[in-house]
């Protein structure tokens, strides 16, 4: 067992069986990674992919069918590991009778919380979420994005070790985004670990440390998010701005990999461009000022986590 892991599953799987004759579906087929204290973590996937079942089965909800995982040193679903653990679940339900502060007394109180410490941490916690100025009113009147804010609350209550987060910005607005990335790069200042399971990849991209992309039950990449996405990267894609006469825009591409082509005023155009390398963007930009054509705009296009995570789901399933 790795010590400085706050979460780690080896050789990890899990076969559910159903039916008249006990048909079998290996929802996670053998899968090892880990997560050092401290770091944000993302877990990232295709709805079936596995990634509710492995939450399950480190929270103790379910028993995985072979392997191993563990949280904090202690094998996964043990009680004493469980107390320094936050969990956000995906679509949290809140009696509707209660309150921001009831709310959070009662989860608090399950969490063996006294009603002191509660109050003591409620209005800072309530304040970092962005719901200070709604902790009287009925969850009733909440909109799904506070009620997921309220959720992030519930789960830092405690002052857990490792929060697990299932979907924790599903459903809130910009601002509510910010507030909650604004709460997890507190977290990780403040050596905390996150294991974030989520669908939004532009969010995941924005805050999370490594990521790992789970397909059919088997990982199909680990590693940092700037590892992952260049790796999938095949040469190097330009958006330019040109000003010219159509005849020497296409005299001076010639036969490179245009991918689009549009004009956009008189005697200007759009492109996209896929080239090798930087030797044939240096060539290509020689070619169209030779050529009489004016750069208006260049922009390099960054490969994103999405575009990486898009190439390889097809990749997987061809």
């Amino acid at each position: 067992m790795n010590n400085s892991a706050a979460l780690e599953v080896s050789g990890l799987r899990k076969v559910y069986r159903s039916g008249l004759f006990r048909r079998s579906f290996e929802a996670l087929k053998g899968i090892s990674f880990s997560v050092s204290r401290g770091e944000i973590f993302g877990l990232l996937g295709p709805n079936g992919a596995g990634k509710t079942t492995l939450v399950k089965i480190l929270l103790g909800i379910a028993r995985a069918s072979g392997g191993n995982a563990s949280l904090l040193n202690r094998p996964a679903g043990d009680l004493t590991s469980r107390l320094r653990v936050g969990y956000l679940p995906e679509n949290l339900r809140i009696a509707p009778h209660h309150t921001a502060d009831t709310a959070l007394l009662y989860y608090g109180q399950l969490s063996g919380m006294s009603t002191r410490e509660i109050r003591a941490k409620k209005n800072a916690l309530l304040e970092s979420v962005g719901l200070a100025d709604r902790a009287g009113d009925r969850v009733r009147k909440y909109s799904k994005g506070m009620l997921q804010r309220l959720g992030l609350a519930q789960a830092l209550l405690h002052d857990p070790e490792l929060l697990v987060l299932d979907e924790p910005t599903d459903g809130l607005d910009p601002v509510g985004r910010s507030h909650v990335r604004a709460v997890l790069n507190r977290l990780r200042s403040e050596g905390r670990t996150v294991f974030l399971n989520s669908h939004i990849l532009q969010e995941v991209e924005l805050v999370c440390d490594r990521v790992a992309i789970l397909d059919r039950g088997e990982l199909r990449a680990i590693g940092g998010v700037n590892e992952i996405a260049p790796q999938r990267a095949e040469g190097i894609e330009l958006d330019l701005c040109v000003a010219g006469e159509e005849a020497d825009l296409r005299a001076a591409l010639g036969e490179r990999g245009v991918r689009s082509c549009e004009a956009i005023g008189e005697g200007q155009f759009r492109l996209g461009l896929r080239l090798l390398d930087q030797a044939a963007v240096d060539e290509c930009v020689d070619d169209l000022r030779r050529h009489g054509m004016s750069l208006v705009g260049l922009t390099r296009r960054r490969v994103t986590l999405e575009d990486a995570f898009l190439r390889l789901f097809a990749e997987s399933h061809q």
